[in-house]
């Protein structure tokens, strides 16, 4: 009888396949942590830089207004003409200027015909000078300041019509004169394109860069009630 040969046992390979070499374990909340970690904030955007020449453009919009609401027409107008003649790149602020313009001429062309206190000359100044009609301007003014001689804004407009008729000797008292009544014709006539030509005179160069110790109080020029 044949004897029956016993089966071997298999050798188990204990070794990894290759190309799977065991890895230690990675710490799970590492990898969590790294996974999800939020990405630094995004940088805060500038504000924008605000010009200085905005900025007073705005305080002289914003004068023309209180004399618009104080029913001052003619020292609304002049003022928001300066917006207008010193400030040509501020294209946003000066389509509203256009407006409020438009609201003092309206009540300033009724008074101009028949003028006859100060004011009312001014007025009708105010409406000759934004025509172009510098000589009907300076006669109106000349009346006014006859007058009275402490109308500031009579002063103002004087001077400016002088510059542009290229007669500054005459043009300069005026000028100094308006800014000594009213400190706000010093700020005004720092950019007013019309007295351009008197800025370089020395006595107006002096008198627009002092700074005075207190700010007067404004004249209010009588209106009609």
């Amino acid at each position: 009888m044949a004897k029956q040969r016993r089966a071997k046992p298999r050798r188990v390979n204990s070794r990894p396949p290759v190309g799977s070499r065991s890895q230690p374990p990675r710490d799970r909340a590492s990898t969590q942590s790294s996974a999800t970690q939020p990405a630094p904030p995004a940088a805060a955007p500038r504000p924008p830089i605000v010009r200085a020449s905005y900025l007073e453009a705005i305080a002289l919009y914003e004068q023309g207004l209180s004399a618009l609401q104080a029913h001052e027409y003619s020292r609304a107008s002049t003022l928001l003409r300066s917006v207008l003649s010193s400030y040509p790149e501020e294209k946003e602020l000066r389509e509203r200027v256009r407006l409020y313009l438009n609201v003092c001429e309206r009540q300033v062309v009724p008074r101009a015909t028949a003028p006859g206190t100060p004011e009312e000359r001014v007025f009708a100044a105010t409406v000759a000078f934004n025509a172009g009609d510098y000589e009907t301007a300076l006669d109106h003014l000349r009346e006014a300041n006859k007058a009275a001689p402490d109308h500031d804004l009579a002063l103002y407009m004087l001077a400016a019509v002088l510059a542009l008729r290229n007669e500054p000797y005459e043009a300069v008292p005026y000028l100094l004169r308006a800014i000594e009544l009213n400190p706000e014709n010093r700020a005004m006539a720092r950019h007013d394109a019309d007295l351009e030509s008197l800025r370089n005179h020395e006595l107006v160069r002096a008198a627009l860069a002092a700074i005075p110790a207190a700010k007067a109080e404004r004249r209010r020029s009588p209106r009609r009630r």
